[in-house]
């Protein structure tokens, strides 16, 4: 088969969707070696079915190299799955052995094969430089909070204010309002009446603002991976309309032209 078959035959809804079984079927049996109990019975079948799987894989990758040569390197997903599938043939052993267990990343190849997965996780690289920004701000609010819960209740609660790094975790917890009221602040609150006015500030701000403004970056930017998927989706359907056009009015040239030499 020629390059440009071969890639044809890849792009193809029922190679795609061969893919994507043989990959959640690795993700159940790379599960299934996690049990003794069915490892101990059919341990044999399940490690020769993972080597088959694997063998598909790297079949792909061959194909594609060959279909599209360096060209392949060009893709960010491509050198996605190039590194996934070339974790697992890594051989354990010689300290080695925490790669074996990084297998299970190749059911993250799912996400560069399903378009719909592809566009959310696009989505999420798109916002990464906005959420650095609100990172950064998250980071300071953080501090200066560490710092006044360490100076303010410290002395009286050391296990969570004794310091910046329990301090910060605290109000960590205290910002996924995991038993926040009832674990951390009422008990605070029996030594230091007034404490609410720390931490009911502290909560609006990184709960109900800085966090949703991550959300919202993400959302937004999703958004517009969509708004961009389908302009390229109307811009293709047009140059195919104007090519079906140009077609059309060559015909109709043809067929002046013969009419006036008869």
């Amino acid at each position: 088969m020629t390059r440009l078959k071969v890639a044809e035959w890849l792009e193809r809804p029922v190679v795609r969707n061969a893919i994507i079984g043989v990959i959640l079927f690795n993700a159940v049996i790379l599960g299934l070696e996690t049990s003794t109990t069915v490892m101990s019975q059919v341990g044999d079948v399940i490690l020769l079915l993972d080597k088959i799987c694997l063998a598909i894989f790297v079949a792909e990758i061959v194909a594609k190299l060959y279909a599209h040569g360096l060209r392949y390197f060009r893709s960010g997903w491509n050198i996605f799955d190039f590194v996934i599938v070339g974790i697992a043939l890594v051989p354990a052993g010689q300290g080695l052995s925490v790669l074996r267990a990084l297998r299970i990343l190749r059911v993250l190849r799912v996400v560069s094969v399903a378009p719909r997965l592809r566009r959310v996780v696009e989505g999420f690289i798109t916002a990464l430089p906005g959420m650095g920004s609100v990172f950064l701000l998250m980071a300071i609010i953080f501090y200066i909070g560490s710092v006044m819960a360490t100076k303010l209740f410290g002395a009286a609660f050391p296990e969570w204010f004794g310091d910046l790094g329990n301090s910060a975790y605290t109000l960590f917890q205290i910002m996924t309002l995991e038993s926040w009221s009832m674990g951390i602040v009422r008990p605070v609150m029996d030594t230091f009446p007034y404490a609410w006015m720390f931490f009911v500030p502290f909560i609006m701000v990184t709960t109900f603002a800085v966090v949703n403004l991550l959300v919202g970056l993400i959302v937004n930017s999703m958004q517009d991976a969509h708004s961009a998927e389908d302009n390229q989706k109307t811009d293709a359907y047009r140059d195919e309309v104007l090519a079906r056009l140009k077609a059309i009015e060559d015909r109709l040239a043809k067929s002046d032209d013969t009419s006036v030499s008869r």
